[in-house]
């Protein structure tokens, strides 16, 4: 009985039903911003905390992998679950993992920086901590699509839908941001960022839990997988067209192989942009902790990373929010212009030694990511029928995080084994996108065509 879907009451019964209040509205915008500017805020701190540490680039890396697959694993399990226990227990759920996860890591941080563990059982410990946020903080993006989709007219659900969307992008600009104005004097330092969020989290839990009613959806809406928010990379695309059309009955929906003819050549492109970009995001705070000669100072460096990952945020949003819908990209252009932005951004980041190019290169880099991921994958969703949107966005949400799973540390690895070869692996990789997506990806995908898994 308790698995059973929640009741919808006949749309028609509601035409008259007020839309979700603003201030609503607004708790649900912070419970996706307070998670994406909290990550955010952290990729700024962990390189300064890593080489305050003594410990070596590649196992600051590593530290976040488990917490990646569990992510890419648990995500959508509770994307179904959102649909059948109730939309705000999950939003609690994933605000109590978020919340727990950075007080215990802001915990591991103090006691590793204070000389009170050793640099091994630190990162150790810190890796277990940021798994909770893996394994349970995937359960508040898809609640809060779904609670606002199901109480949101068809007319006004691509708008509603896009706002949550910008709260994740907008989260990834405002942690690096804020991020240098968090590290503390005293033992907290370079841990602040942790216990500040916490603070947040916690705040935005009690006022969800206060002011949030209880799930009574109007229509029917289901929980979409969303990707782990990462500087420079997160960032969402309006409503799938499921989202847009209520949920198709379960008999109704094929079966979705990865290896459809249709979906490969975007899924090739996913993939293997989504490791290049995944490995320089991986690279970025290392690199300019050496470029500015800040290893010795490692307190000092959370400012310029921050910098740094906030014009790559930025440039992200500008692509996905300014310039795709103005300039109305194919998904084929997308990917190819974006592929040759990154590579060019990749050669002038690589090649820069003060903060400004840094910053700049990076920042084209991102905005080159930021072209590339939304036309991979509207190019997969308009390959395949209505019908199937809900299975291919499970599938390129997964193929989107898994590419966080080894990249950013076998980058990391490879630079420090030779600068060269790290950045030399992530031009290849743009420019084997490029390559293939000229030959193989076409310009109108066939969204009608019958699957085929050969």
């Amino acid at each position: 009985m308790a698995d059973e879907p929640l009741p919808i009451r006949d749309p028609r019964a509601v035409v008259g039903t007020r839309p979700i209040s603003r201030g609503r509205m607004t708790l649900l915008f912070m419970v996706m911003l307070v998670t994406a500017a909290g990550n955010t805020a952290m990729q700024s701190v962990m390189p300064s905390i890593g080489t305050e540490l003594g410990v070596a680039d590649v196992w600051i890396s590593l530290a976040y992998t488990w917490s990646a697959l569990l992510w890419v694993i648990c995500a959508p399990r509770w994307a179904k679950r959102s649909d059948r226990r109730g939309r705000k227990a999950m939003m609690a759920v994933g605000l109590g993992g978020f919340i727990l996860s950075f007080g215990l890591c802001g915990a591991v941080v103090v006691a590793g920086l204070e000389g009170l563990i050793g640099a091994g059982l630190t990162l150790a410990l810190f890796a277990a901590a940021r798994s909770l946020y893996g394994g349970f903080g995937s359960a508040a993006p898809p609640a809060v699509q779904a609670y606002v989709a199901s109480r949101t007219p068809r007319e006004d659900r691509t708008s509603a839908l896009a706002l949550l969307a910008s709260s994740f992008g907008l989260g990834t600009v405002i942690g690096p941001a804020v991020a240098p104005l968090l590290i503390f004097p005293g033992s907290v330092g370079l841990a602040g960022p942790f216990f500040v969020f916490m603070a947040f989290g916690l705040a935005v839990l009690v006022a969800l839990r206060w002011r949030l009613p209880d799930d009574d959806p109007a229509f029917a809406a289901r929980g979409q997988v969303a990707g782990a928010p990462f500087s420079a990379s997160a960032g969402g695309q309006p409503a799938p067209r499921e989202a847009e059309q209520g949920v198709a009955e379960p008999g109704e929906i094929p079966d979705l192989d990865w290896r459809d003819r249709r979906l490969r050549p975007w899924l090739v492109a996913g993939l293997v942009g989504g490791h290049a970009q995944a490995a320089l995001l991986g690279i970025a705070g290392f690199f300019v902790l050496d470029r500015l000669g800040l290893r010795a100072d490692p307190g000092a460096g959370a400012g310029p990373i921050g910098t740094v990952l906030m014009a790559g945020a930025g440039a992200t949003l500008l692509a996905q929010w300014g310039l795709i819908p103005h300039l109305r990209l194919s998904p084929r252009t997308s990917v190819l212009w974006g592929m040759a932005l990154a590579l060019v951004g990749t050669i002038a980041f690589a090649l820069a030694y003060d903060l400004h190019t840094i910053a700049l290169g990076f920042a084209l880099a991102s905005l080159g990511f930021g072209l590339y991921r939304p036309g991979f994958t509207a190019g997969a969703s308009l390959a395949v029928s209505r019908a199937e949107q809900g299975q291919v966005g499970g599938i390129t949400a997964s193929l989107n995080g898994a590419a966080y799973i080894f990249a950013p540390a076998l980058g990391v690895w490879l630079y420090n084994h030779h600068e060269a070869v790290g950045f030399a692996v992530i031009g290849g990789l743009c420019a084997g996108v490029l390559a293939w997506g000229w030959h193989a990806v076409a310009d109108e995908p066939g969204g009608d065509s019958k699957p085929d898994a050969s």
